[in-house]
C-alpha cells in the first residue's frame, strides 16, 4: 500500500491540469494514473470498514465496494452518452479479471510452488455464476440479431428484465456464500480474509472512504469529459479503450492484491478477488448502469457486440477450465495471460 501514496501526486496534478484547460489527453493520463491510487485506498478503507462488523456483514460491504471506481467511472461516461464505451468496460472488466488477473496470480503463484490448490466449493460456484453472466450477455444480444429492433427499443426494455433477474441471481449467490453455507468457504476465502481485525478506527475507516469515493468521483468526471478527444488523439477506438484500458485502471490496485496473495499460497482469496469481481461486474454493475442509463435518460441494453459476447464466452470457458481440478500452477496462468493477449490484439486491431 506505501508505495500507492506516492501516486496520489497525479491527484492535484489532474486537477490542476483540468482547471488550466490542459489537452484532454494530458488530462486524460493524469486522471488514469490518478485513480489506481485512488482505487487502491478506497479497497484498503473497505476493508477496515468490513473489519469492523462480522463476516457477513463485512463480506457484503466489500462485495458492494469492490468495483466502485469502475462503476463511478462508467456511470459519468453513461451520462455523457458514452454509452459503447461503457458497455465496453463491462465486458473488459470480466475479461481483465478472468484472464489477465487471474492468469498473472497463478502464474506469479506458481513459479513460488508448484502446484496450489483450489477450494472445490469456491471453483465449482464461481463456474456456475459465470456461466449465468455469460447466458445474461448471450440471450440479449441473440434477441437483438433475431428480432428486428431499430430503435433497440424492445432490447432496452427485455435488458431492464434480465438486469434485474441477474441482480436477483447475485443477491442469492451471496446469501449462499455468506450466511447459509458460509463454512465451505471459509478456508483460505473471505470469510477468513474479513475476520481480519481492523487497523483503523472505524471513524477513520469511514472518513477516508466518503473521501476518496468523492475524489474519486470529481477525477472521473474529468476522466470522461476529455475521453473523446484523447482517444482520437491516439488513434484508438472506444471500444479498445473501454475494454483494455478502464477496467485496467479501476481495479489495478485490486488485481496486484490477487497477484501478492497467490504468492503468499493463498489460491483461493486470489480467486475471491479475480473471478469474484468478474462475476459483480456482470451480475451487478452492468445491470446497475442499466438501471441508471433509465435515470440519465440514455437508455443502455446488455446487447453486447459479437467479438464482446464470443471474448467473454471463451474467456469464462478456458476459467472454468482451468479451475476444474482444483489447482492451479504456472503454465495455466501463461495460458490465462496469452489468452487475454489474443483477445487485446483483436480488439486493437477491431
Amino acid at each position: 500500500m506505501k508505495f500507492l501514496y506516492g501516486l496520489l501526486i497525479f491527484v492535484p496534478l489532474a486537477i490542476v491540469a483540468e482547471l488550466m484547460h490542459a489537452s484532454p489527453l494530458v488530462i486524460f493520463a493524469l486522471c488514469c494514473a490518478a485513480i489506481v491510487p485512488l482505487s487502491g485506498i478506497l479497497g484498503a478503507a473497505t476493508e477496515e470498514l468490513a473489519g469492523h462488523t462480522n463476516s457477513t456483514i463485512g463480506g457484503l460491504i466489500n462485495a458492494t465496494l469492490g468495483n466502485f471506481a469502475e462503476l463511478v467511472i462508467a456511470a459519468f461516461a453513461l451520462r455523457a452518452g458514452l454509452i459503447d464505451l461503457v458497455k465496453a468496460s463491462i465486458t473488459g472488466s470480466v475479461l481483465g479479471n478472468l484472464l489477465l488477473v487471474l492468469g498473472a496470480a497463478q502464474f506469479a503463484g506458481g513459479l513460488k510452488y508448484k502446484s496450489q490448490p483450489m477450494n472445490r466449493n469456491l471453483a465449482g460456484m464461481s463456474s456456475t455464476l459465470l456461466m449465468v453472466a455469460v447466458l445474461g450477455l448471450v440471450i440479449p444480444a441473440v434477441f437483438l440479431a433475431a428480432h428486428p429492433d431499430p430503435l433497440r427499443k424492445a432490447t432496452v426494455n427485455m435488458s431492464v428484465w434480465v438486469a434485474g433477474l441477474l441482480m436477483l441471481g447475485y443477491g442469492l449467490s451471496l446469501v449462499y456464500s455468506m450466511i447459509t453455507h458460509k463454512a465451505i468457504f471459509a478456508e483460505g476465502g473471505e470469510v477468513a480474509h474479513h475476520e481480519t481485525p481492523p487497523h483503523w478506527s472505524l471513524r477513520k475507516a469511514i472518513v477516508i472512504l466518503v473521501a476518496t469515493a468523492g475524489t474519486i468521483g470529481v477525477l472521473s468526471e474529468f476522466l470522461v469529459s476529455s475521453t473523446e478527444e484523447a482517444v482520437a488523439s491516439l488513434g484508438l477506438s472506444q471500444l479498445f479503450v473501454g475494454l483494455i484500458l478502464i477496467p485496467i485502471i479501476g481495479n489495478a490496485a485490486e488485481h496486484s492484491s490477487a497477484v501478492l496473495m497467490a504468492m503468499k499460497n493463498r489460491m483461493d482469496l486470489a480467486i475471491s478477488i479475480a473471478v469474484g469481481s468478474a462475476i459483480q461486474v456482470a451480475l451487478l454493475v452492468g445491470p446497475v448502469l442499466v438501471f441508471l442509463g433509465l435515470m440519465f435518460g440514455q437508455p443502455m441494453d446488455l446487447a453486447f457486440t459479437l467479438i464482446e459476447v464470443a471474448s467473454v464466452a471463451v474467456a469464462v470457458a478456458i476459467a472454468s477450465s482451468v479451475m476444474q481440478d482444483s489447482e492451479s500452477n504456472w503454465l495455466e496462468g501463461a495460458f490465462l495471460l496469452v489468452a487475454y493477449a489474443v483477445i487485446g490484439v483483436a480488439v486493437f486491431f477491431y
